[in-house]
């Protein structure tokens, strides 16, 4: 018999509190380091950078500027790419899109997928365009709505199927609750649906691997786990569908050591633990011989609420398992530790 304590924990290991409004946190690879984002009440952005020690977050950088708001969200339509060791001034700069920037993933370089180092942006202008740092000014891709079509606002953009030079796909999130799925190789929409809400965050399970998952959370607590191995000509991707709870699910992040557990940050201030389930046979035949996959089963590890306000931002670490960062609109930012992991 399983008791409570042989669950996963999530526990909050270090809180700090923050004298400004704190949109994105990330880890910094190979280190003990995170980048915080965010602006003040007066407007002008802030980065911090953060060095675990002792059991307490110190700050050891910090950069104010005019333009710099978020990694996450670009007020001034730009686009900004930082050297961390130096990051006074950004290394490419970018006017990306004629209204704020919503998102942004990049893939390639340092290992993380195979192919050129890109970098995709999604905005409320109903764009969604493919960014080379080597390349100065001009886009290498741009997905952006027919003439006559009604603009979206894009909410999320992830970038997945990088697994060799020339395959690479791009998915994006709207208000209205459509997915797209854009192919890279051959530049054009290779699957679309909607969920009924608007989508606020997109993930593959992996990045560097021919397509698994991808998990779209939306508003209203609901998010929609889609088996991306079989596309069926006319029915899609095989999916599965959980509600959390009543708020909006702000983010999800997969786990780095095991793409199956996956977690969500919700608006009212709560952090989920998930994994994901295979069924026993991951497609099938329809009735006229094609293949039509099915979805597995979504159980929930564990929860915690930890604030208030709104969990905005999560991120994994990518070299310790169970250790994370996360941020909120209650000005903290704060590092857990998720046990139990290697048993789930």
């Amino acid at each position: 018999m399983s008791s409570p304590l042989s669950k996963p924990q999530i526990i909050a290991h270090i809180q700090k509190s923050l004298n400004y409004t704190v949109f994105d946190s990330k880890w910094i690879p190979c280190s003990a380091k995170f980048v915080c984002l965010g602006n003040f009440p007066r407007g002008t952005g802030v980065l911090q950078i953060y060095e675990v020690q002792h059991g307490e977050a110190q700050l050891i950088k910090e950069v104010n500027n005019t333009f710099l708001v978020s990694a996450h969200k670009h007020l001034d339509n730009n686009s900004h790419l930082w050297n961390l060791e130096m990051p006074e001034v950004p290394v490419y700069t970018v006017k990306a899109h004629k209204e704020i920037v919503n998102s942004i993933d990049g893939v390639g370089g340092l290992g993380i997928g195979d192919g050129a180092p890109e970098i995709v942006t999604g905005s409320r202008d109903g764009t969604v365009k493919v960014w080379d740092p080597r390349q100065k000014d001009s886009p290498v891709a741009n997905m952006e709505p027919m003439e006559g079509e009604t603009k979206r606002d894009c909410w999320t953009v992830a970038f997945g199927h990088a697994f060799n030079d020339q395959d690479r796909c791009v998915c994006a999130g709207y208000d209205n609750g459509d997915i797209k799925l854009f192919d890279l190789r051959n530049m054009s929409v290779r699957w679309e649906t909607n969920i009924k809400n608007g989508v606020c965050c997109v993930e593959f399970d992996r990045k560097d691997i021919n397509m698994n998952k991808l998990v779209a959370t939306s508003l209203e607590g609901k998010f929609h786990v889609f088996d991306m191995r079989t596309q069926h000509p006319t029915k899609g991707f095989a999916s599965v569908s959980e509600k959390a709870h009543k708020s909006t699910i702000w983010q999800v992040r997969h786990l780095p050591q095991n793409r199956d557990v996956f977690m969500t940050a919700g608006g009212a201030g709560n952090i989920h633990l998930w994994k994901y389930e295979y069924p026993a046979q991951r497609s099938k035949k329809d009735p006229d011989g094609l293949d039509v996959g099915v979805a597995g089963s979504v159980s929930l590890l564990q929860n915690v609420t930890l604030s208030t306000q709104p969990i905005a931002s999560l991120d994994w670490s990518p070299d310790k398992q169970g250790l994370c960062v996360c941020s909120g609109f209650d000005q903290s930012v704060r590092v857990l530790i998720v046990t139990k992991l290697n048993v789930v």
